[in-house]
């Protein structure tokens, strides 16, 4: 055989190898995306139907309300998640980024040269990722509660230790995040498809014994459900949004598994099943009105209902992780766009970059979570609180899609118009409705929200005005390097490398060295990180090199708001433009300055100017962020008054 003939031969054998593997690995992102991702909006039908007729929404089980009750239940899902969030907001990634924060830089970069635009998107953004935050504590919360609460179903004499057995449920939640998304996703993936599968028979077992429950894929039954029940229509919209609330998480948790992987989990098998076990629990009301007390587990058949309890309660504590894996992703976002203090990010994936771990955020969720369920009990006392941050972010969302759509894709001003208002009236109305809940718990994530917000916005003013103060006592550096040609210091061998965020300023750390040491080394390089507004930056926009004279260079490392900044990665590809490092023939200096709070200066109000210097002291040391090597650094301070 001639090695032509053993080539064809080979070739078909290794493409169906490389196939196999494609196909394995889409195949493992979607079993884990269903195991991450849709753990909260998979659990809603445990509590759902049962919420929305609460004795106090005034609202029976008649043919007319569960119809209307279903309908909205059907076209909620179909306009929130598959319209709005699967298939036009996810459309909206950011090179593979999803969440708050990357529709946010899209919109910006949509905006222009508009400054009130882009003002207004910042702060919309900021608002919505404060109130994803306060959304973060409470899913968890309510979530393992109400998986705990089912021993008292079993056994009502294991009441009082719902709440010690949940926070041990917790701690072990928040303990395993370290292990990463991806292997966390592995092992909640195979729970997560059984339970989807068991939503999937119990409902069409209970479909069957009443088939006139799917006329409610009839969307007048939910118009006539409003006309013919006033206010208590408004009360049960409250609650109806519960089978919604994790569907931002569909959009954040993107950058973790990818658009495809969620879409087709999405239409191919969650959707399907969570449709089919609400028309089920709907025809069980109407064949059985009395069912009310608990639609899901009434729907299950008797000899199922311990091990249906059993994974009922692993699969409300999966919920959780959906949130929490989202507030990972937000939160380094937040930091890389410098609203929030510098944290240490762990990657937990040598393939996925969006797949990562930060303890501090950890911590501080557990902390509050744990928390959360002490201070408030019970499941039912924490429901008051559910929804009422999700539907606000959601709006936030419809906002920044249309604009991303009219302006960056070009949709034509009619379409954006009557789609926009088409999904902004429908998550106002779902916010409006949880609004009437703000006395009964709904306070709690908004106040939440509003000190992350407040926490965001000072941290980004707080670094404005020591950039300020910084330029207003540097000298220019132009004439500083004229000044050195002709007043030559001496020189020592070696590179150094001063951070500074003026390009044009010379840096503090050298007018400290040259003045004290009396030196200069033979080349100096200014450099400047700057984070762009796209997760990744491509390799024609990492570098710019500027020869400023006398050997001085201006250098400046661009990195997404996706990535780790690595100053000696970064550097030792510089060879390419020019100019190469020896790390062990180079020295970074960098000015660490102590914030100083001064009533007397006119930048943020006392208070602010306090929690900006706690921050500050307490941000994890940039030389650590930027992963400079501690041996070859200098440290020199500079107090800075805001």
């Amino acid at each position: 055989m001639t090695q032509q003939a053993k080539t064809d031969v080979q070739q078909p054998f290794v493409d169906e190898k490389a196939d196999a593997s494609h196909r394995s690995g889409k195949s493992a992102l979607i079993l884990g995306a269903i195991g991450v991702v849709f753990g909260d909006i998979g659990t809603s039908p445990l509590y759902t139907m049962h919420e929305t007729f609460l004795p106090e929404h005034g609202l029976h089980p008649r043919p007319d309300t569960v119809l209307g009750i279903l309908s909205l239940i059907t076209w909620s899902l179909i306009m929130v998640v598959a319209v709005k969030y699967v298939s036009l907001v996810m459309r909206a990634d950011n090179k593979g980024e999803g969440g708050i924060m990357a529709l946010m830089t899209l919109a910006q970069r949509a905006s222009g040269n508009s400054l009130r635009l882009r003002r207004m998107i910042t702060l919309m953004a900021l608002l919505g990722a404060a109130l994803f935050f306060g959304d973060g504590v409470i899913t968890p919360s309510i979530s393992v509660l109400s998986a705990v609460e089912g021993l008292q179903v079993a056994a009502p004499g294991l009441r009082h230790l719902v709440v010690p057995i949940t926070v041990v449920v917790l701690l072990g939640l928040f303990w395993i995040q370290r292990r990463g998304t991806a292997r966390v996703g592995m092992v909640f993936g195979p729970i997560m498809v059984l339970w989807f599968l068991c939503l999937g028979v119990i409902g069409v077992s209970n479909i069957i014994a009443a088939p006139r429950v799917l006329y409610a894929i009839n969307p007048w039954y939910a118009v006539n459900f409003f006309v013919t029940h006033g206010t208590a229509s408004a009360l049960a919209l409250g609650s109806v949004v519960l089978c919604v609330t994790g569907a931002e998480a569909l959009y954040t948790d993107m950058g973790h598994f990818g658009r495809f992987p969620i879409r087709a989990a999405w239409f191919c098998f969650v959707m399907p099943a969570l449709l089919l076990n609400y028309y089920g629990q709907g025809g069980l009301l109407l064949a059985h009105p009395e069912a009310i007390a608990n639609p899901f587990y009434h729907s299950v058949p008797d000899w199922a209902l311990y091990p249906m309890i059993a994974l009922a309660t692993a699969s409300t504590v999966i919920a959780s992780q959906a949130v929490i894996s989202g507030a990972f992703t937000v939160t380094r976002q937040a930091i890389q766009l410098g609203f929030l203090p510098r944290m240490e990010v762990v990657h937990t994936s040598r393939h996925a970059i969006g797949q990562i771990f930060l303890p501090w955020v950890n911590r501080a969720l557990m902390v509050t979570v744990i928390a959360t369920v002490v201070g408030f009990g019970s499941s039912n006392a924490l429901a008051g609180a559910y929804g009422i941050a999700v539907t606000g972010t959601m709006a936030i969302d419809t906002v920044l899609v249309m604009i991303v759509a009219r302006r960056m894709w070009q949709w034509s001003r009619a379409l954006v118009v009557v789609l926009g208002l088409t999904l902004l009236c429908i998550d106002l109305s779902y916010f409006g409705a949880n609004t009437l809940k703000i006395l009964q718990g709904g306070w709690f994530p908004l106040v939440l929200g509003v000190l992350m917000f407040v926490v965001m916005i000072t941290w980004r003013r707080g670094r404005e005005l020591v950039v300020r103060q910084i330029k207003q006592g540097g000298l220019a550096l132009a004439p500083f390097i004229q000044n050195m040609v002709e007043h030559p210091p001496i020189r020592v061998p070696g590179t150094a490398v001063f951070l500074t965020a003026d390009q044009n300023a010379v840096p503090h750390a050298l007018l400290h060295n040259l003045k004290h040491n009396k030196v200069l080394h033979e080349r100096n390089v200014l450099l400047t990180v700057g984070i762009l507004e796209t997760p990744m930056a491509d390799t024609e926009e990492r570098i710019q090199i500027t020869p400023l004279g006398d050997d001085f260079f201006g250098l400046e490392l661009h990195f997404g708001f996706a990535e780790d900044p690595d100053i000696p990665l970064a550097l030792s590809a510089c060879s390419r433009e020019g100019v190469s490092f020896d790390l062990m023939d180079t020295t970074f200096f960098l000015s660490r300055e102590n914030i100083v709070a001064d009533e007397r200066r006119a930048g943020m109000a006392h208070w602010r100017d306090k929690l900006f210097a706690f921050m500050a002291r307490n941000a994890l040391p940039a030389t650590a962020f930027f992963q400079i090597p501690g041996n070859r650094l200098i440290e020199l301070g500079a107090q800075v008054e805001i």
